[in-house]
């Protein structure tokens, strides 16, 4: 045993030192304070966590009751504390100490963030064992860190105190000012593209898009294509992507761009802004992709043409964008017909055009097309055909009050298109009613007799009254005609009857008059044959004709002289 210099805690401190023969070179110490405890030195040092520790080459055989044993294992750090005061940092390995209030709390270096309890206490009173064995960041209101774990990253928001242990997982820390700059740098956005990081938002903006960054939903400033990475603790930042190949974007707001943001707008945009009695084409490559109606405020990417139209005067479209905005392509038709007041007048009809319900003028047969922007726009299409009109089951009393059913059919002309459809709300109605007039009148002042015997005077009458009434609305009435007369049952079975007793009386005169003139022809030719032989030969000769027609073998007896005055026998074999 070798005596050294006691361990210079001071007065009472009784120390003895010693050689072990299981760590040649290595000297310890038992410290006495003078109220019992003994500290446990290594090469005349005292620690102030009085503490003893051994290589793993030997161990110290010393009474267990004197000392408490902890183990750090290879992958731990362990923290001291004597009464809940922090007193050191414990590396790998088997650790003595006296007896007393010990407690040690051991963290995995896996996990290479230190959760550590009054950690800013500690830093206060402690910064060399903190600071020596730990990465530590704190940040500020205004500042956010970007730590490297190995090879996983992690984000520390504003006013935060994170620590990491160092040695066993490479940490590495980047602080970055929040007020600055919302944006990472490239070489950063680079190595967390394919991760994911809670606090920072990494955006892909394509070669065919341009992104628009907000930040509390203002705008800050464009995003050419490539990869960007934003901060978004407390704060909410967006990136809204628009495709360049589409020329007309839907930007949010596009107001305040307009208003707000010019170096962006004249950079990247073409505006539209139109007065009150303007409309605007808007074209791209040729093609028109969007009409705007007056008064309109519209951004659209570079590259696009417009054409601002005048409608302060003329609101009708000419003949050039009737054909790509009406006839041309479908897909223009349909972006453009909420704008359009079309009106496809056919040959053989003619158009009217009524300007905010008063008439403005008459419309050829074509396609005819008006911007609806500013008045009201009407129009309608008149048939100069000649139209028919039935007028059916009609039933009317006769003037000796029989009930006929009749169907009528005109046959009319519009002469006067523009007096007709202003005078006259429903031409149709109009001669239909009238045709209706006309017809009771010429039924109800004739008899049913007087009827039948000339329906040709209905026709007539009805004529007359139609074209005084049509014609002073531009109306030519062309041809009336009953098409049928109807009667009641009672009465057609009456006039059946009638017909039949009439058709009888005519049959007998006719049947007695025949029958007279057959008497007086046979008598006629009795006379004759008085007086002529000859011609009664010949009648006898043409019965037999008659007579051997009708029969094969004819028999007779006394000759021919007898013919008539014997009895003839004709026998059938």
């Amino acid at each position: 045993m070798t005596s050294l210099p006691h361990c210079g805690r001071g007065r009472g401190c009784r120390t003895v030192y010693f050689r072990a023969a299981f760590s040649p070179g290595a000297t310890f110490g038992l410290c006495g304070e003078g109220n019992g405890s003994v500290n446990l030195m290594r090469d005349g040092r005292s620690p102030a966590l009085q503490a003893a520790s051994t290589s793993s080459s030997g161990a110290i055989n010393l009474e267990n009751k004197m000392f408490k044993t902890f183990y750090i294992k290879p992958n731990e750090r362990g923290i001291l504390y004597r009464r809940s005061d922090f007193k050191t940092i414990l590396h790998p390995g088997t650790h003595y100490l006296r007896w007393g209030r010990w407690t040690l709390q051991t963290f995995d270096l896996n996990q290479p963030e230190a959760k550590i309890e009054n950690l800013e206490l500690l830093l206060q009173t402690h910064p060399t064992a903190i600071n020596a064995h730990l990465e530590v960041v704190k940040t500020q209101f205004n500042e956010a860190a970007l730590v490297r774990l190995g090879q996983r990253w992690l984000a520390v928001g504003p006013n935060q105190l994170r620590a990491f242990w160092r040695g066993f997982i490479e940490v590495e820390t980047h602080l970055f000012n929040l007020e600055e700059s919302l944006e990472l740098l490239p070489v950063f956005v680079k190595q967390l593209r394919n991760a994911k990081v809670e606090g920072i938002d990494i955006i892909q903006v394509s070669e065919s898009e341009m992104g628009l960054l907000y930040e509390q939903g203002n705008f800050v400033r464009p995003l050419e294509p490539g990869d960007y990475g934003f901060w978004t603790f407390g704060r909410k930042v967006s990136v809204r992507t628009f495709d360049r190949t589409q020329p007309a974007p839907n930007f949010p707001l596009e107001e305040v761009l307009i208003e707000c943001h010019s170096e962006f707008v004249a950079a990247y945009c073409e505006t539209v802004q139109l007065g009150v009695r303007e409309v605007a084409v808007v074209r791209h490559r040729g093609k028109a992709i969007a009409v705007l109606p007056p008064c309109s405020r519209k951004l659209f990417w570079k590259g696009v043409e417009i054409e601002a139209i005048d409608i302060s005067t003329d609101s009708k479209l000419p003949a050039r964008l009737v054909a790509e905005l009406v006839s041309g392509l479908a897909d223009v038709l349909q972006m453009s017909h909420e704008s359009l007041h079309m009106q496809e007048v056919k040959a053989q009809h003619i158009g009217l055009l009524y300007v905010d319900g008063a008439f403005a003028s008459t419309l050829p047969a074509g396609l005819h097309v008006w911007w609806v922007f500013g008045r009201s726009i009407q129009t309608e299409s008149v048939d100069l055909r000649l139209q028919t009109l039935e007028v059916s089951g009609q039933e009317i009393l006769t003037k000796d009050k029989v009930p006929l059913r009749l169907n009528l059919t005109a046959g009319y002309r519009i002469t006067d298109p523009v007096r007709a459809k202003t005078e006259l709300s429903d031409i149709d109605n109009f001669v239909y009613k009238e045709l209706q007039f006309a017809l009771r009148g010429a039924v109800g002042t004739r008899g049913l007799d007087a009827l039948l015997e000339d329906k040709g005077t209905i026709d007539t009458s009805v004529a007359e009254y139609i074209r005084q009434k049509t014609a002073d609305y531009g109306i030519e009435i062309e041809s009336v005609g009953v098409k049928d007369i109807i009667l009641p049952g009672e009465i057609k079975a009456i006039l059946s009857k009638v017909v039949e007793a009439e058709k009888a009386a005519q049959a007998n005169v006719i049947r007695r008059r025949e029958e007279t003139a057959a008497t007086r022809s046979m008598l006629n030719t009795a006379k004759v044959m008085e007086d002529n032989p000859i011609a009664l030969r010949l009648k006898e000769l043409e019965i037999l004709e008659r007579i051997a027609e009708k029969i094969e073998h004819i028999n007779i007896n006394g000759g021919l002289d007898s013919i008539l005055t014997e009895v003839i026998r004709i026998a059938q074999r």
